[in-house]
């Protein structure tokens, strides 16, 4: 939670109780988990709210760079590498575990791809999907579709 102060102080951003509350759900979680999801565990714990709120304080844990969209699920995790405008993630497709991997390679090679094109890069998100080592080991299929 310390990290997330300092982001949004960082930022200019204010961490209010409700940001809290929506950062600690989506920390908590090892996977990518919706908005919806968000509101369902917000709700048990007797924080009734109403979506909107929820997706406003997602959007203020994206802008300070805590948490990340993973675009093809439009589901969300906590950052834990510290890259603000560049992930390589990593899903498994048979229990629905995200990771963030360091990917400096990866993004010094499309840098340069994308300057020899003339393209100024902002930021990407590179996502993988395959079985985390756990599932590979237990010999899980994949699911059908993604988790």
């Amino acid at each position: 939670m310390e990290r997330a102060r300092q982001a949004f102080q960082n930022k200019g951003l204010k961490l209010t109780p409700l940001r809290q509350s929506v950062f600690r759900e989506i920390a908590a979680s090892h996977k990518a988990i919706g908005a919806y999801e968000v509101l369902d565990r917000l709700a048990i714990r007797g924080e009734r709210l109403a979506p909107i709120s929820v997706y406003r304080a997602i959007e203020a844990l994206v802008a300070a760079g805590i948490v990340h969209r993973f675009e093809s699920r439009n589901a969300f995790f906590a950052c834990h590498a510290g890259h603000e405008m560049r992930q390589l993630v990593l899903a498994c497709e048979a229990c629905g575990r995200v990771a963030e991997v360091d990917a400096d390679k990866v993004f010094a090679a499309i840098d340069k791809s994308a300057g020899s094109a003339g393209f100024s890069t902002k930021g990407a998100v590179v996502e993988v999907w395959g079985l985390c080592a756990n599932c590979a080991g237990e010999g899980r299929e994949p699911a059908h579709g993604r988790p």
